[in-house]
């Protein structure tokens, strides 16, 4: 008999994994993501890609503001009878009464090696805080939030070069790969659970604006994290006569000089531990990415200048 599955899941992160299950036979019941966003001047209505990619496929999709208190979609999930539920990033947290509607639970594709980085940003996380390896976990949901137990860990290394973007990628096409090792199994109770060492936790709370600001007194180290971290979106940025110029990606380098100095005139920065960093591309505020080679074209950014001073 035909197992009922159901997915659940918002970001382009979710979308090779939903398409993983649907390429290999199985069968998906519905699909929940969130509802249609507006574009920030109001003048689109931006769809999820997890949205999108259902109605390529054809598959039905709910799209409920909140599952709260939610009664309609409560004997929506009831009467369906689902088997199984995946759930990848998203975005609400599921009620304690869905919990016991499908027979095998709420499983959960978490990107990071619970217990480290529970929460909104993994990804970033592990990276700003220079971590070296990360991956994914499978997990059933409980009440709180990433804390169910885990059946199977999966990781990959973060290189020099990585940044959340390149990581996020990654680690979507792992767990497009291993959902597959691990549905039957759950489904036919092949597989243990075991619980979390929650004395081990970490939590990746969601990113404040505020961090996103460059401090120059900051380890090169650290800024580098920073920067890739938070690649593509906030972005790391700092700020120089009133403008904001976001660092999209930048290298270590050895220069040495007064924290915030500009070394040289292709945007070496003196950080706060006798190291620096070297700007490879860089956006002005409201203009496009520029290579270092474009922007110094009329910057007043040259050798000599401090950033700190302004």
């Amino acid at each position: 008999m035909l197992k009922k599955i159901v997915f659940m899941g918002t970001p382009f992160f979710a979308v090779p994994i939903l398409k993983s299950l649907y390429q290999n036979g199985y069968p998906i019941s519905v699909v929940y993501t969130q509802p249609p966003k507006k574009s920030q001047r109001g003048q689109r209505i931006n769809k999820s890609p997890i949205q999108g990619i259902s109605e390529t496929l054809n598959i039905e999709y709910r799209a409920p503001d909140s599952l709260k208190n939610n009664k309609e979609e409560y004997e929506y999930l009831k009467n369906l009878d689902p088997d199984i539920a995946i759930v990848v990033a998203y975005g609400q947290i599921i009620p304690k009464e869905f919990l016991s509607l499908t027979k095998k639970g709420f499983i959960n594709i978490h990107a990071s090696l619970l217990p480290k980085w529970r929460g909104a940003a993994p990804i970033q996380r592990s990276i700003m805080n220079l971590e070296k390896e990360t991956g994914v976990s499978v997990m059933k949901i409980g009440e709180k939030l990433d804390t169910g137990p885990v059946c199977n860990s999966y990781k990959i290394e973060i290189a020099d070069n990585d940044n959340a973007e390149t990581i996020s990628e990654k680690l979507s096409l792992l767990a497009a790969k291993k959902i597959l090792d691990n549905i039957d199994d759950i489904l036919e109770d092949k597989i243990e659970f075991k619980e979390q060492n929650h004395s081990e936790a970490t939590y990746a709370f969601k990113i404040d604006k505020s961090e996103s600001q460059i401090k120059w007194d900051d380890s090169a180290e650290n800024i580098i994290g920073k920067i890739n971290g938070l690649y593509p979106n906030p972005g790391a940025f700092f700020i120089y006569k009133g403008e904001r110029y976001k660092i999209l990606k930048a290298e270590l380098a050895l220069g040495v000089g007064k924290i915030g100095d500009v070394l040289d005139d292709y945007l070496q920065i003196s950080c706060g531990n006798k190291k620096s960093i070297k700007v490879i591309y860089i956006q002005r505020q409201g203009k496009r990415t520029q290579n270092i080679n474009e922007f110094i074209v009329g910057s007043q950014m040259k050798k000599g200048t401090n950033l700190n001073n302004v």
